[in-house]
């Protein structure tokens, strides 16, 4: 079976705008705000790995080698959306906290994304770099600095809205309303269990 590539048309109601078609619209004209990468998302793909069939050093964690091999591909294309709209992985993240509440310090961010000190700060400076935000020093400490959205940061609001429900339907293309939500509570009681997987063994 032949593989649709990800922004093409999907069967639906006439006129209908699918999240993908959505998504293909906006990111064109993202592209004049932000630089683009000259990688392309096809450029980026990563052949699939099977799951269902793990290394024989991982039979002992086939549950956890399918999320590895999940993610690895879900990144993957992620990264090249977000690359069409000239952003790095990761970037988008801190973009969708500052949409939510912006002028939060960077430790906000920190603390929010759960990112590294070094990557957020790496990623702050990219982000003001190429004309998304600005950090001012805090008024009530100044040792702290606050991250403000410019109008160009402000406008990839929508753009970075219809990735998410592009991704979200490639993903989701054949799972239908209960498999989606019990792969929801499934992935939350995982990330749980490893979270707090030093307070269980107390």
């Amino acid at each position: 079976m032949t593989e649709r590539p990800w922004n093409a048309a999907r069967p639906g109601a006439a006129g209908a705008r699918r999240p993908l078609a959505r998504f293909s619209s906006i990111r064109h004209r993202s592209a004049r705000a932000v630089p683009r990468s000259s990688r392309t998302l096809h450029e980026s793909r990563v052949e699939p790995m099977s799951t269902s069939k793990p290394p024989r050093t991982a039979h002992g964690g086939r549950l956890s080698y399918a999320v590895f091999a999940l993610a690895r591909v879900h990144r993957s294309v992620a990264a090249g959306m977000l690359r069409s709209l000239g952003l790095h992985p990761g970037q988008e993240l801190l973009l969708m906290q500052l949409f939510d509440k912006d002028g939060q310090t960077q430790s906000e961010l920190l603390d929010s994304v759960g990112l590294d000190h070094s990557t957020v700060s790496k990623s702050l400076r990219r982000m003001q770099e190429a004309g998304l935000i600005t950090r001012r020093p805090n008024e009530h400490d100044r040792r702290a600095q606050d991250v403000w959205l410019t109008d160009r940061g402000r406008a990839m609001s929508e753009p970075i809205e219809a990735m998410w429900a592009a991704l979200e339907e490639i993903s989701t293309r054949h799972l239908d309303a209960e498999a989606i939500e019990s792969f929801i509570a499934t992935a939350a009681t995982i990330e749980n269990s490893i979270t707090n997987r030093d307070r269980a063994t107390k």
